[in-house]
C-alpha cells in the first residue's frame, strides 16, 4: 500500500495525517505512528468526508470577522 502524506502537513510534525487509498477502501493514519492502528473508510464515506470538510472549511473562511 502507498501512503501519501496529507498537503497541510509541515516537515516539523505536527498533527499530520497519511491516506493509502485502493479499490475498497481508504485508510488513514497518524503520520508520526506508523505503526500505530488505522482508521478503515468505505471510497463513498471518505468521499463524503471530504467534501463535507470542504464546505466546513470554505464556510469559516468565507465569515467576515466582526
Amino acid at each position: 500500500m502507498k501512503w501519501f502524506k496529507s498537503s497541510y502537513s509541515t516537515t516539523d510534525g505536527g498533527e499530520c495525517i497519511e491516506v493509502a487509498s485502493c479499490a475498497s477502501a481508504v485508510h488513514v493514519r497518524d503520520s508520526k505512528d506508523k505503526a500505530g492502528p488505522t482508521l478503515t473508510f468505505s471510497p463513498s464515506a471518505w468521499s463524503a468526508f471530504i467534501s463535507f470538510a470542504a464546505e466546513a472549511q470554505a464556510a469559516t473562511v468565507e465569515q467576515p470577522l466582526s
